[in-house]
């Protein structure tokens, strides 16, 4: 029986630790899109992870590749978080977001915790037909 009180007490404090986590990241991705929609992309890159930070270089390139390849998160009409989930080392918040044309993006947020907190460390767009809302 004790074992059994201490099993659940440990899942139920890992379960705390990972809606912790998940609220940090969500918090993270939401500053990004406030970032984006007040087109303030030097705010938007510092969430950013620190190797696509290097990658980029600058907010206006990170502007570029942002606006050209994904205007649904440079303007999204809403936002609906699905699943966190850790894959290895990873972890990835997958987020649907509809544009403005009422158009539906599923992507994953490849996610990293770094000293300053959690960065956005690359963005994957899946096949939304795979998903259903």
């Amino acid at each position: 029986m004790r074992n059994m009180i201490f099993a659940l007490l440990v899942w139920l404090g890992l379960g705390g630790m990972v809606q912790a986590q998940q609220a940090d990241i969500q918090a993270t991705i939401d500053s990004q899109f406030q970032a984006f929609k007040a087109d303030d992309f030097e705010t938007a890159f510092g969430f950013a992870s620190p190797t696509l930070q290097r990658l980029f270089q600058t907010p206006e390139n990170f502007r570029s590749m942002v606006t050209q390849g994904y205007p649904m998160v440079w303007r999204p009409g809403a936002v609906r978080y699905l699943e966190l989930r850790e894959q290895g080392a990873a972890f990835w918040q997958r987020v649907m977001i509809t544009d403005q044309q009422g158009r539906v993006h599923i992507l994953d947020y490849r996610m990293l915790e770094t000293d300053a907190g959690w960065r956005i460390n690359g963005v994957q767009i899946l096949d939304s037909s795979d998903f259903s809302a």
